[in-house]
Formats: C-alpha cells, sequence, structure tokens
C-alpha cells in the first residue's frame, strides 16, 4: 500500500498568491496595522494558526483560540466574496485527473494536508470541483506546526505503507517531508517543480525510496 498526500494552496489549487493577500487583510481587519515578517518561511511554523500565534508575538499581542477564531471568520468571508466576483478557484492543470487516477487505484490511500483552516480549504476544495467525501483532510484546526499535520493526515489512513509521497509547493513543504523521511514531489515554479500534473510517471514515482512504513514514534502526537 502506498499513501499519497496533498498541499492544497499553490498544489492542488492556484490559489497561493491571494490565498496570502486575503489572510493578511484578514488580520489586519481584526487587529489593526501589524509587523509581518519578509516572507512566510521567517515563521517558525508555516500554517494559519501558527503565522498568527507568531504574529501575535512579534507585535505584543495576545493570541487565544477567540482571536484565531475571530480572524478565520473574517477570512473565510473574504474567500467567499472573491469566489462570487471571480469564481471558482482554478486547479493546478491535471491535478484533478491525477487525483482520481489515484483514487481508482486499490493500493493507493489519499489525504489532503494543509497549513490552512479547515473550511477555508474545504471551501476552495468545493469551489474547484475537489472530492471530499471519503477523504482525510488535515489542517492547522488539528495542528500548528506542519510535520505534525502531515502525521495527522497519515494516522487517518490504513497502513502500513510501503512509500509515502507528500506534494508541496512550499519550501517548508519540502523541510518537513525531509524531516519525516517522505518522498516529496515539489509543485511550481519556486522549487522548480511540476507545472502540470499530466507528466507525471504514476509507477515511477511510486518506485522503491526508503520510506518509513509508519510516523517515527518520537512524533509528538496532535493536539
Amino acid at each position: 500500500m502506498h499513501a499519497v498526500i496533498f498541499d492544497i494552496d499553490g498544489t492542488l489549487l492556484d490559489s497561493f498568491e491571494e490565498d496570502s493577500v486575503l489572510y493578511v487583510e484578514a488580520i489586519r481587519e481584526v487587529l489593526g496595522e501589524f509587523r509581518l515578517r519578509e516572507a512566510w518561511e521567517h515563521y517558525a511554523c508555516v500554517s494559519d494558526t501558527g503565522i498568527l500565534s507568531e504574529i501575535c508575538v512579534d507585535n505584543d499581542l495576545s493570541y487565544d483560540d477567540g482571536l484565531s477564531d475571530s480572524i478565520r471568520d473574517v477570512f473565510i468571508g473574504r474567500l467567499r466574496s472573491q469566489i462570487e466576483r471571480k469564481g471558482p478557484y482554478r486547479e493546478i492543470p491535471g491535478a484533478q485527473a491525477f487525483l482520481a487516477t489515484l483514487l481508482k487505484r486499490p493500493d493507493i490511500q489519499v489525504a489532503y494536508a494543509t497549513g490552512g483552516w479547515r473550511a477555508s480549504a474545504e471551501l476552495k476544495l468545493t469551489s474547484a470541483g475537489f472530492p471530499l467525501q471519503g477523504l482525510p483532510l488535515a489542517s492547522s484546526n488539528d495542528h500548528h506546526d506542519r510535520q505534525q499535520i502531515m502525521l495527522h493526515a497519515l494516522r487517518q489512513l490504513r497502513g502500513p505503507f510501503r512509500s509515502i509521497t507528500y506534494f508541496g509547493d512550499g519550501i517548508w513543504d519540502r523541510q518537513a517531508t525531509a524531516a519525516l523521511g517522505w518522498r516529496f514531489v515539489p509543485v511550481g515554479h519556486k522549487l522548480g517543480g511540476l507545472t502540470d500534473f499530466s507528466a507525471l510517471h504514476l509507477d515511477a514515482m511510486l518506485g522503491p525510496h526508503p520510506t518509513p512504513a509508519s510516523p517515527p514514534a518520537s512524533q509528538e502526537e496532535p493536539n
């Protein structure tokens, strides 16, 4: 059995840049002006909850779940408005067809693992026509740390696995995958990755790889 886990923004959906803008706007609407680091990779935990908690530290503000929920709700409202104005989010070319191929394979199990909030991930995936029913979706609702989000997705699948493959578009995705010992498939120009899923050869992708059959025992359980 093989596990294949997907990031969402910038990986399955052409949504990363717009998502980042709306996220910052939502924080500003709730907090007012604040100091933001130069790039997302300058944050230790690149997830909606992780970045928000570090923004609060940088700006001498108190972070709690209530604040996170307030900003999430504003963010989702902005997402809905954008979809109404511009239409559904677009897939990365070939992503839906590739996912459909995986779902037909009895030797492959699939999950989503995103640094975004669950509600916003579901909204964007649904708008673009990606399936949700029966597919695990781990998010920053489950943990602020990227590795823990990925592990939470994996634990919802039925192992053991001959290989574990993660598709992502960010430096943080590559770093987390390397730390877990999983196979990494980069997506997008930032990492010099694939720009069209139809170019992938599935059997070659699932070839021999020194991937652990289960998550390392020392890893912290998600909250």
